[in-house]
C-alpha cells in the first residue's frame, strides 16, 4: 500500500457536504482514508469568489498515481464540478468557483512531471490553504521528497485563514 496525500476545497452550495461526500468516495474507490485535518476556511486564491473550505485526507491506495487523477477526476464530475482550461493573456491559469476540487498533493515520496500530473504538487509552498493542513498533519516531519517541513513554509507564507 502506498500513502497518497489529497487537498479537497469547496467554495459553492454546501461546502461542508462536498468535502464529506468527496472523502467518502475517496474511501470507497482509492483507498483507507486514514488521516483527514480539520476544515479551514480561507478566501478564494487566484480569483475573486467565495470563500473555500479546504481540507486534506491521507488515504492507503494499491492504485497509481495516474489512476488516482483518473478516479478523482471521476469524483469531481459526479459531485458537479465543470473543468475549464482557460488562461489569461499572460498564459496564468483562470480560476473559477467550483463544488469540489481535488488535487494530488504527495505520493508516496514520489517526484514525477508529465502533461497532465506533477507529484509534488508545485504549487504547494506557495498555498497557505493547503500548507495549514498539511502542518496540522505533520508538524514538523520532514515529507520526502520536500528537505523542510511543512511547518516551516507555513511560517514562510502570510497567514490568512481560520479553523472551523
Amino acid at each position: 500500500m502506498k500513502r497518497v496525500v489529497l487537498s479537497l476545497g469547496s467554495n459553492v452550495c454546501d461546502r461542508s457536504a462536498f468535502l464529506s461526500k468527496s472523502c467518502e468516495l475517496i474511501g470507497y474507490r482509492i483507498g483507507k482514508v486514514v488521516r483527514c485535518s480539520r476544515v479551514y476556511e480561507t478566501p478564494a486564491w487566484g480569483f475573486v469568489a467565495n470563500p473555500f473550505l479546504n481540507q486534506v485526507v491521507v488515504a492507503e491506495t494499491e492504485l497509481t498515481p495516474e489512476r488516482v487523477l483518473e478516479t478523482i477526476l471521476q469524483i469531481e464530475r459526479e459531485l458537479g464540478r465543470t473543468r475549464k482550461s482557460e488562461r489569461g493573456q499572460d498564459g496564468a491559469p483562470i480560476y473559477h468557483d467550483r463544488t469540489i476540487d481535488v488535487d494530488i498533493l504527495l505520493f508516496e515520496g514520489e517526484v514525477r512531471s508529465t502533461d497532465s500530473l506533477t507529484i509534488p504538487h508545485p504549487l504547494i509552498p506557495q498555498r497557505e490553504f493547503v500548507l495549514q493542513p498539511l502542518a496540522e498533519l505533520f508538524g514538523t516531519t520532514v515529507v520526502p521528497p520536500y528537505t523542510t517541513s511543512f511547518q516551516k513554509m507555513l511560517s514562510d507564507v502570510k497567514t490568512n485563514t481560520s479553523v472551523l
